[in-house]
């Protein structure tokens, strides 16, 4: 699929109307190639992987005009040449808010097809009206929360030499280790964006103690959320060697989006229970 002309120009830092028609040329698309480069990744990737975004801001209307309300889950294939900008997202999805359509089924395909193209890759689309929600609270991260360590951070930007395993010998562990202290920040406007980390692994114990640092060291990183869970990935991969490993990152909303990179050598999906922050 190819990307429509306008699809390099993010809007995302500028000013912008906000469409009261259907805009699908609004979306925008950025290149996973040139972070993964940074990464020595090439076509063949060491994890699979997908982007799960949750729009919670989504209406449009039914045959006689009556407005219909929903979330939406998008789900963006790791494989895929781009990834969507998030302000674009959020401008396109707005703008089926005037627009008429014969069913929920009908505005789905439309998701689908006008994401896909700009992502170049097929895409899950799942979504859920307010008729059909069951109430549910957010719930805590999974496995064991390392953001009560007494450690001492003097870091300036990411620094994977942080990271390595325990000096505790032993068979291999399987493990799932948590933090909530993640923030990197908006590579074109610079704003903070928040979210829990949560890494699985098999293999030598991981020292927690230099998780934790390395990803309080994201602090002031600026780059896409779905770069810095692939950074990530690569990173402890390399330094703490193992056997299987998934890195999940939960962002909090922004514009009422919120956006959930997994990577996996598992072969498993990502659990998509809402957090307590999301």
């Amino acid at each position: 699929m190819s990307p429509p002309s306008q699809s390099y120009d993010p809007p995302l830092g500028r000013g912008a109307v906000y469409p009261s028609e259907y805009a699908p040329a609004v979306l925008c698309g950025i290149a996973r190639a040139e972070a993964r480069a940074t990464l020595g990744l090439g076509d063949e990737l060491p994890f699979e992987g997908v982007d799960v975004w949750n729009a919670h801001e989504l209406s449009w209307l039914d045959p006689r005009g009556k407005p219909i309300v929903a979330t939406a889950e998008l789900r963006v294939p790791a494989t895929s040449p781009r990834i969507v900008e998030s302000k674009s997202l959020k401008l396109y999805l707005g703008s089926l808010n005037g627009t008429r359509y014969e069913s929920s089924a009908a505005v789905r395909a439309v998701i689908a097809k006008d994401v896909g193209d700009v992502v170049g890759s097929a895409l899950e689309v799942g979504l859920t009206l307010g008729s059909n929600v069951a109430p549910r609270a957010g719930a805590a991260p999974p496995g064991v929360g390392i953001d009560d360590l007494d450690v001492e951070v003097e870091v300036d930007g990411v620094d994977p030499e942080l990271l390595r395993s325990s000096a505790e010998q032993g068979a291999d562990v399987e493990e799932t280790l948590h933090s909530q202290l993640l923030r990197s920040m908006c590579p074109i406007t610079g704003q903070p964006d928040w979210a829990t980390v949560i890494v699985h692994y098999r293999g030598p114990r991981i020292d927690r103690a230099s998780l934790l640092r390395y990803f309080v060291s994201y602090r002031e990183h600026g780059e896409f959320h779905e770069h810095c869970v692939e950074r990530m990935f690569v990173d402890i991969q390399e330094r703490c060697r193992p056997r299987q490993l998934s890195v999940h990152a939960r962002y909090t909303r922004r514009g009422g989006i919120d956006i959930n990179p997994f990577r996996t050598s598992f072969g498993d999906g990502p659990d998509d229970t809402p957090l307590w922050r999301q």
